[in-house]
């Protein structure tokens, strides 16, 4: 039986690198949460002193309290569990429970633009079809290393700030 591509607990694991911006989102979406759940748990306890043969009224508590829990755990988990996974057949974007699968065989190019800080991984020649690799900085070479091992056809190139500056004036 053939390896599966699945990934191991050697794989290469490259964390996501959240802005400033995206951690306080995530951190209000998760005092919504709270506020969301707390405000449904209030209105229950109110609901319970009433009517309870209301079948529109369960229905909506339990809908508001699992959207309150399912958001909470969605956010949590992304903060917990964003990272880049390279096996040996795919590279993995894995955003909490969300888990997006390329695979390397599928890879055109990488380019590297230095005068923006961006990494790009390419899946055509036009480079219509493309992923910004978000990860930080001090760990773009290596991540390009290990990608280049598991797939040597993958092409690599870079930009210096000086001609992103020319292609920016021509257009």
């Amino acid at each position: 039986m053939g390896y599966t591509g699945t990934m191991k607990k050697t794989d290469p694991r490259y964390p996501f690198k959240f802005t400033p911006l995206m951690l306080v989102l995530f951190l209000l979406g998760l005092a919504l949460c709270v506020a969301g759940f707390g405000l449904t748990l209030w209105r229950f306890l109110n609901f319970l002193k009433e009517d309870l043969s209301n079948i529109y009224g369960w229905m909506q508590y339990v809908i508001l309290f699992f959207v309150s829990v399912f958001l909470a755990a969605l956010i949590i988990s992304m903060l917990i569990r964003s990272q880049y996974v390279i096996t040996d057949r795919y590279l993995i974007l894995q955003f909490g429970f969300i888990k997006q699968k390329y695979a390397l065989k599928q890879i055109d190019s990488i380019h590297l633009f230095k005068g923006l800080n961006k990494l790009a991984v390419y899946f055509d020649d036009f480079k219509t079809k493309y992923t910004i690799i978000v990860v930080k900085d001090v760990w773009y070479d290596e991540f390009i290393r290990c990608l280049l091992e598991h797939e040597p056809k993958i092409a690599f190139s870079f930009s210096t700030p000086e001609e992103e500056e020319e292609i920016k004036k021509k257009k």
